[in-house]
Parts: C-alpha cells; structure tokens; sequence
C-alpha cells in the first residue's frame, strides 16, 4: 500500500587485472604492525623492508608499484643461504616452487613442524614439550623452514624458581622448554631457519647465550633475597607512575586505603581481609627488585615468590602473585579472593586516576591498557562470580585520588568499562537487544548481569515469545509518553476484568520483588498475558472520566514497571 522509488544504476565491468593493480597497494597500506620502520625514500613504513613483490593473475603480472619496488613474477627462497631468483610462471604454480626452495608457506604447518620436531627431541631424553600455542605461533612466524635444534644447560640453574627459567626461555630467547611429569629438565628446543643450518654451531651458540642469562638471573635472584620484600617499598618513591597522580608508592598508598573499603562493600571475612590488606601493602614491592628490572614480565609472580621466601602468609604470597590475572582474555584467573580484590583493587584505581587526568584511549592507541584494565576488572567480577555495584567501586577509588574525580568522571568510567562488557558479551555471540535490554538495569553489576543474560537466552527460544513480549508492549506503549505516574485505587475499579487483572498484577509483583530473576518476571509476565488482552478487549482504557482512565493507565503503568531493574524490555525486537 506504499509507493516506492526504484533507481537501476549500471557500471561498466573492467578487467580483474586492473581492478587489482589500482587495489593491492591500499591493501598493503591498510597493514599495520607494532613497530614499523622505513628504508628508502618513499616513505613507507613496513614491518621489514620490501626487496621484491610477486603480483600474478594467472600467468600476468599485474602492474602495480608499492614502497618504491615494482612487481614481478620473481621471488627467492632463504635470505642468508644466498638463494637464487625463483621464476614464477603461473600464480598457481607457487606453493609449489616456494616448497621446492625451502620456503614453508602455511603458518599452520610451520607450527605443526616445531611441535612435531620438538616432541621428538624431548622424548629422546625422556621429556615433553608443553603445551604454548602463543611462543609456537611467534616462533612460526620467525622461520620460513623451521628446524628444531635441542640444547642444554647445567642442573645448578635448575635450583632457581621455575617461573624465572621459564620467563628467560620463552621471552627472552624464544625457546621452548622441556619437562618430565611437569618438572622441569635443564634441556631446551630452539627454532632455526633452514634445514641447511650447521646445527652444532647453532646449539652451542644458543647454549653459551642462555648459560649467560641464567648466570645473570641467578646474581639478580641472590641479590633480592639479601632483604625481605618489604624493605623494597619505599624505592617505589622513585617509580613515577604518572606525574600527576604521583609514583608507585603513592599508588600503594591509595590500593591499602581502596581495598579495606571494597572488602567491606563485598563483606569479606575478616582472614581475607587481612590478607587483602597485606597483599595491597606489598603488591608492588618486587618492581624495583633486580629481577624484575630484568625480567620485567616476572612481576607479581617474584613479588609472591620473595614474599614467602620473607614469611608472609601463603595467602599473601598468592595474592602477590596473582593480583595481575587475567594479563589477556582467556588468561586464568586468581585462585584466592585476596588476589581478586588486590586486582580489582589496582585496575579501578588506574581507570579512575588516568581519566581524572585526562588520559583516555584514543582510536586503536591505548598506551596505558586502559582498554585491558575494564577488561580485566569485568573478567575478574564475572568469572569470579563478585557482585559489586561498579560505579560505588569506582567513587571509592575517586576519593582517594590527588586530582578531581566527580561524578562525571565516574561516569564516564562507567561508561567505559560497560561498553567494554558489551562488546565482550557481543563477541561472545549473545542477542543484541538482549545484552542491551539487561545491561540497561544490571550493567552496574557484572556478575549479576551474567547471571541474568544466562537466564534470559532460553526465553527467546520459546514459541509463545513473541506473543508474551507484545502482550507486555501493550501496556508500555500506551502509557510511555505519559509524565504522571498514577497511583491505583482499587476501589475505583468498574469492570471485573480491571479487578481480575490487578489481582493478578499485585500477586506477580510480590513475587517479582521477592525474587527480582529473570525467570520469575518472565513467568509472571506470561500469567498476565491473557488477563491483559481481556483488558484491551473489554475496557476502554482512555475514558472521558479523568479518575477511572488515570487509575486504569495506572494499573498498566506499573505492569510496564515490573521489569525495573531486572531487564530493559523496551529495546527488545518486536517491542
């Protein structure tokens, strides 16, 4: 019944060559890397220089220039085996060539060849190789051709802490260990480039350079433990943490004032009060041990380490260690609650401080990991199962700060770290309007808004959803726009169906502010449902009494209200 405009527009075809050519050095442009470089003067900054760029359509070369080279059809095999150009005839011909020089061209299957090679140089001195897709997915990118070479080390390093031989294998050389019913042996596996590679000179090089970290982990490691953690606090005056609010000690100060009040909010028992307290004193004590000025990627775990080494508390010492989790989505998270509240604790002191100073994520730049601090606090609250209402967390680390930190930054934190679940729970492959519809009432609460989202998901499954939303939807729409909120007088109530329907209405309600769940609103929405279209057939809501239509749309007024602070029905499709 409604007239449309139709507009039929023709371009004329071109030829896939060109369309190619004028598109491929965009594509190239559009790629960015962590650290760039450049290396001739047009300018452009690239992972690594370019030497030569193969661009075929079938058999033709697409003409088309990118950082100063122009392409071709010839490529090469291993830079420092010197290898020779390699003519490409057909584009379908180059997997096969780049095989045939000793170039692996799948990732997948460069990873697949370190863990196979590794697993069989381990097992020949009666160990494995664990399980680290991160370092195996670096290390197959490093090669071309990769070959496994194993090596050794003397059993005197095996006396310093695991995760100290471990940091310096897998960050710093980019070995992969080997262990034996989960300990670990003094081998390692490295990855060379090349199956041409003089694997002796390769192991002993390798050797001679971890041989000279561990000696230099085991003097910083000696060096630390001359002192108990504690005396390593007051140095944090010398680590600025940012200039405005003040060094890392200042930072402590704020975490040991910050985490009694959140224990108190989360109405912890008093051990783990104590122990969060402890935790929050010496959580950042290890940062200006040797080790950790090294190793940078050791703090917290040498905190936790050293500080049972000085007698603290296994509970304390966990906390230590553990207060970073999760570093990264999907990283396991704190086992002891101490931990929980000491991370909690030290991200929404960042988040509140940083943007109180005007720092803010900006684009795909975020150099203080504002962005993984609200995903690190929803992380810990969820996966955690905390209920803590986010935005009074945040105003007791505002108060504590040396600058300004309002209602309105609050808020805008708020924001932040509630955009930042939704995109979590998006990426999770949930409803939109459902995450939105919860979010509204519950995203002040992550763990309860979890909860909710769980519960709500089978709902929409159900064949009568459609109806129960839209019997609900009725009694919204006509009275959304109204700015009076009207109380209901039972006793000006005409028709049975009016007194039917609120009988009905004050039972659900009962049960719903008894038990605010998804499943019991839902439920008693669904009571409702034929009640409320006997209303609407039989009662004409807007009547020309003032007293029985305002006491009418007061009864459906607080129908549309029976989801406050459960879900925000409202945004729901087919609302």
């Amino acid at each position: 019944g409604k007239d449309y405009v139709v507009a039929v527009a023709r371009d004329e075809g071109r030829d896939a060559s060109v369309v190619l050519a004028e598109m491929l050095p965009r594509v190239l442009g559009a790629l960015h890397f962590p650290l760039s470089m450049r290396w001739n003067a047009s300018g452009v900054s690239f992972s690594r220089p370019l030497r030569w760029l193969v661009a075929l359509l079938d058999d033709v070369v697409l003409p088309l220039e990118y950082a100063g080279v122009r392409s071709g059809r010839a490529s090469r095999g291993i830079r420092t085996l010197n290898a020779p150009e390699l003519p490409i005839g057909q584009a379908s011909d180059y997997f096969g060539i780049m095989e045939g020089a000793g170039i692996m061209l799948d990732t997948a299957d460069r990873e697949a060849s370190i863990l196979r090679q590794a697993q069989v140089l381990a097992a020949e001195v009666k160990g494995e190789v664990p399980e680290d897709a991160e370092l195996l997915r670096e290390l197959a990118n490093l090669v071309e051709y990769p070959l496994a070479i194993r090596g050794s080390f003397e059993d005197e390093y095996l006396r310093l802490p695991e995760e100290v031989l471990l940091a310096v294998m897998r960050k710093h050389q980019r070995y992969l260990p080997v262990v034996r019913a989960g300990k670990l042996l003094p081998y390692f596996v490295a990855v060379g480039n090349g199956q041409t590679l003089d694997v002796d000179a390769v192991r002993r090089g390798n050797e001679e350079v971890l041989r000279a970290r561990y000696a230099d982990a085991a003097y910083f490691y000696r060096e630390d433990t001359q002192r108990p953690l504690e005396a390593y606090t007051p140095r944090l005056a010398t680590l600025t943490f940012q200039e405005q609010l003040g060094a890392v000690f200042d930072k402590v100060k704020r975490l040991e004032r910050l985490v009694p009040g959140l224990c108190q909010v989360l109405d912890l028992p008093s051990d783990q009060r104590v122990a969060a307290l402890r935790a929050a004193s010496l959580c950042k004590s290890d940062l200006v041990t040797k080790l950790v000025v090294e190793l940078t990627s050791l703090q917290g775990q040498m905190g936790g380490h050293y500080a049972e080494l000085a007698g603290e508390s296994a509970e304390v010492a966990q906390a230590i260690a553990e207060h970073y989790l999760p570093r990264f989505m999907g990283d396991r998270l704190p086992e002891g609650m101490a931990g929980v509240v000491v991370g909690l604790a030290d991200r929404i002191d960042t988040l509140v401080g940083l943007f109180a100073v005007g720092i803010r994520p900006s684009g795909a730049a975020d150099p203080w990991g504002l962005r993984r601090a609200a995903l690190g606090t929803i992380q810990l609250l969820v996966g955690k199962d905390v209920s803590l209402a986010v935005p009074r967390a945040l105003s007791l680390a505002g108060g504590l700060l040396p600058v300004e930190a309002g209602p309105e930054v609050i808020g805008e934190v708020f924001e932040f770290i509630k955009r930042r679940y939704r995109r979590w729970l998006l990426d999770s492959g949930l409803r939109y309007d459902m995450v939105d519809a919860v979010l509204a009432e519950r995203g002040h609460d992550p763990a309860l808004a979890s909860h909710t989202l769980e519960a709500f998901a089978p709902w929409l499954e159900k064949s009568f959803w459609d109806d129960m939303l839209d019997s609900y939807a009725r009694c919204v729409r006509i009275t959304r726009d109204l700015e009076t909120v009207y109380v209901v007088d039972e006793s000006r109530f005409v028709e049975p169906i009016s007194q039917d329907l609120y009988e009905i209405y004050r039972l659900v309600a009962g049960r719903v502010h008894a038990h605010p769940t998804i499943d019991t609103l839902f439920r008693g929405i669904l009571e409702l449902k034929p009640f409320v279209s006997e209303f609407f057939d039989r009662v004409l809501v807007m009547s020309e009494d003032t007293d029985l239509r305002q006491n009418r749309l007061g009864l459906l007024q607080a129908i549309g209200a029976l989801p406050k602070g459960i879900a925000d029905l409202t945004v729901m499709e087919g609302f």
